[in-house]
């Protein structure tokens, strides 16, 4: 049997895209839009606060395309804490006005692949900070969920663990070489959702995302290996951006 890959678990993360029913938004007074504005406000912020003690991370986006209006990001250190911030935020009213098409539950992960021997990332300050990251405020955010194939000869768990280190080393640098550019975070999956991973991705120039995975293409690694969900694009919104986002909408 191959020897499975070592991996160190740091927060939980909770991926939570929405898709709005603008015919029902724009339907309520403007009092009660008004009012359920400020209670998203509130709690927005409150899970924003997570942040000033690194006891966790968030992020808010507006996502383009058809398949959902909204992500938000939430990484806590344990599933207890993103449970609550589920129910926290279906408990509010503007959650009535949104529908769920897609959500993914997750762990920030880091494989062993990735780390020099004789390291410990516990004690490592700088992977623990990878473990345990501050979500990016890029103006930009890619997320993508994948696995690796099982199939035939290109099976990914047949593999010698030699064999998986040198070509994780190969695809790395292609992920290294796009240091100060794009920012990612991959989150283990197994066990806990439908796919194995999950990608996130963080630049100020989305283009980078193209190239990014365009050119990871071309590595052996996702070239037989890899298995590709549905991508999901948007951009960072500010407070005042969600408010402006609600409120703009509402002329369409």
């Amino acid at each position: 049997m191959s020897e499975a890959v070592k991996t160190y678990e740091g927060w939980y993360a909770y991926h939570d895209f929405r898709k709005m029913d603008w015919n029902r938004w724009k339907s309520l007074s403007p009092s009660d839009r008004d009012q359920m504005t400020r209670e998203l406000m509130d709690t927005i912020r409150q899970f924003a606060s997570v942040e000033e003690n690194r006891k966790g991370s968030y992020g808010q986006y507006a996502i383009l395309g058809h398949k959902a209006d909204l992500l938000f990001i939430h990484l806590r250190p344990t599933l207890e804490e993103l449970n609550e911030v589920k129910h926290q935020f279906d408990k509010t009213g503007f959650a009535g006005v949104t529908t769920t098409p897609y959500s993914y539950v997750s762990v920030v992960e880091l494989s062993a692949y990735t780390i020099p021997p004789n390291t410990d990332p516990m004690s490592d300050p700088a992977f623990r900070a990878r473990l345990e990251p501050i979500l990016p405020k890029t103006g930009y955010v890619c997320f993508y969920p994948m696995n690796k194939r099982r199939s035939g000869n290109d099976n990914w768990y047949m593999l010698s663990s030699e064999e998986r280190r040198e070509m994780m080393r190969s695809h790395g640098m292609i992920g290294r070489s796009y240091a100060g550019k794009v920012r990612q975070i991959i989150t283990g999956s197994v066990g806990f959702d439908d796919w194995e991973w999950g990608v996130s991705l963080f630049s100020d120039d989305p283009l980078n995302f193209k190239k990014l995975v365009y050119e990871m293409r071309f590595d052996e690694v996702s070239a037989r290996f890899g298995e590709f969900g549905p991508f999901y694009v948007g951009c960072r919104l500010t407070m005042e951006g969600f408010t402006s986002f609600l409120s703009e909408n509402m002329q369409r």
